[in-house]
């Protein structure tokens, strides 16, 4: 796995001359990349969601496309839409913005929700339906999508069949006092923008990272571990709605790509633990009594960890 490690060494790197102190989230985003899922990027405005987007999007030799989501935003502003043409009397295809390796949906709260939707098919099947005729999207494909959770005159939250399709749920969180100085420092006398990045990996080479993270060992303890994680959600205090098996799948991959950039070709509970809250806590839908006490997905999700029991290290690390 040292490739995948050295991989994601090197993205770290080089995200980390545009955004500081992201580290982890971008961890979490070459994660995505590398098991074929999409993120969430859930925080106030101004802490470099949309930099942290287009930075890892840069660092890969891939088509990107940037959609800005507002309320007037229709179904095949996103799709593409199909035109007469009337010298050859046929429609003819008109690609969307979907038809990229890397869709950066800016603000997908403040789409409505039938422009919403029309990324469902896209994310779950990785192609799209436009007059009855069905286009398949590029491969690879990841859609990274920002929202302001904190704004709400104007936005439109986003259905639960939609969360359920975003591998991660990431929020960056405001810097520390070191981390803020050095945003000073760096952006202060001049913009580091992510065009200045230069690309570090290809489709080819982001298609062997993924076959070597596919090939990461998990065992019977650690399988059944996950299962129990999930499961436990659903019987959780204040939930009423629990993680689905989709949700088990997420965990899954998440916690070998988790592995293979520790370096390592089997997956511990710690493993699974570290990326529990990442692809659980916008899965877990609380009642309104819970809601009002203040309960969170996030807390749902460290109560499950804390009293689910872990298999013996011994037996998580073995082959199966």
């Amino acid at each position: 796995m040292r490739s995948v490690r050295d991989a994601a060494a090197r993205l770290v790197e080089q995200v980390g001359r545009v955004v500081v102190g992201k580290q982890r989230a971008t961890e979490q985003l070459f994660a995505a990349l590398v098991v074929e899922g999409h993120v969430l990027l859930d925080d106030v405005p101004g802490v470099g969601k949309t930099t942290l987007a287009r930075a890892v999007a840069r660092s890969f030799s891939l088509s990107f496309r940037r959609i800005q989501c507002t309320p007037d935003l229709v179904p095949s502003d996103i799709t593409g839409v199909s035109i007469f043409d009337q010298r050859t009397q046929t429609f003819e295809y008109r690609p969307g913005p979907l038809m990229a390796n890397l869709v950066l949906v800016d603000e997908i709260n403040r789409a409505t929700p039938r422009a919403q939707s029309s990324l469902l098919e896209a994310m779950q099947e990785r192609q799209v339906t436009v007059d009855e005729a069905t286009h398949p999207l590029p491969e690879p494909f990841c859609v990274i999508a920002t929202q302001n959770p904190v704004e709400l005159e104007g936005t439109f939250p986003l259905p639960e069949a939609q969360l359920d399709r975003f591998l991660f749920l990431l929020k960056l969180g405001y810097p520390d006092r070191d981390e803020e100085d050095e945003i000073l420092r760096v952006h202060g006398p001049a913009a580091v923008a992510p065009e200045q990045l230069e690309p570090l990996y290809d489709a080819a080479t982001l298609a062997a990272l993924r076959d070597e993270v596919r090939a990461v060992r998990v065992s019977d303890a650690v399988r059944g571990y996950i299962a129990d994680v999930v499961r436990a959600t659903r019987t959780a205090d204040g939930v009423e709605l629990g993680a689905s098996p989709r949700a088990a799948l997420a965990l899954f991959r998440a916690s070998q790509a988790h592995a293979a950039i520790r370096g390592r070709a089997y997956v511990l509970p710690d493993d699974v633990k570290a990326q529990a809250p990442s692809v659980l806590r916008h899965r877990v839908f609380l009642g309104a009594d819970a809601q009002m006490r203040g309960r969170t997905g996030a807390d749902v999700v460290g109560d499950v960890l804390a009293r689910t029991p872990v298999p013996a290290e011994t037996a998580a690390s073995a082959a199966g």
